[in-house]
């Protein structure tokens, strides 16, 4: 493990202090990322840590924000990227299906009006 295998960030965030988020890898196929925010700290997913992988720098005041483009270049072909790309199409069913069943329930709305 070289001392580049491991970042942290300051993250503004919603609380007075910013959020200390940070990475490491340990393959090429496992990167693991702590947050200090609420979300992070209950072992939830956490905005802060996927934008950082998806090499935004929204919030970030460190004066590191310039390592998110390294570690935003593990993601290809981790574990991580598979379990996002998971989550991305499960949001867009959710949203398709939203929208399904509120012409659904519009139908029925129309039905009940004759």
């Amino acid at each position: 493990m070289t001392p580049s295998d491991t970042f942290e960030f300051l993250v503004q965030g919603s609380a007075p202090e910013p959020y200390v988020v940070s990475f490491r890898r340990h393959e090429a196929k496992n990167i693991s990322a702590y947050c200090t925010c609420p979300a992070g700290e209950s072992g939830m997913s956490c905005k802060h840590r996927v934008r950082i992988l998806r090499d935004l720098v929204e919030g970030i005041v460190s004066a590191n924000a310039t390592d998110v483009t390294t570690v935003a270049g593990w993601l290809a072909g981790s574990d991580v990227e598979t379990a996002l790309q998971t989550i991305e199409q499960l949001e867009k069913e959710a949203e398709r299906i939203k929208k399904a069943l509120g012409a659904a329930k519009k139908a029925v709305a129309q039905c009940l009006l004759r």
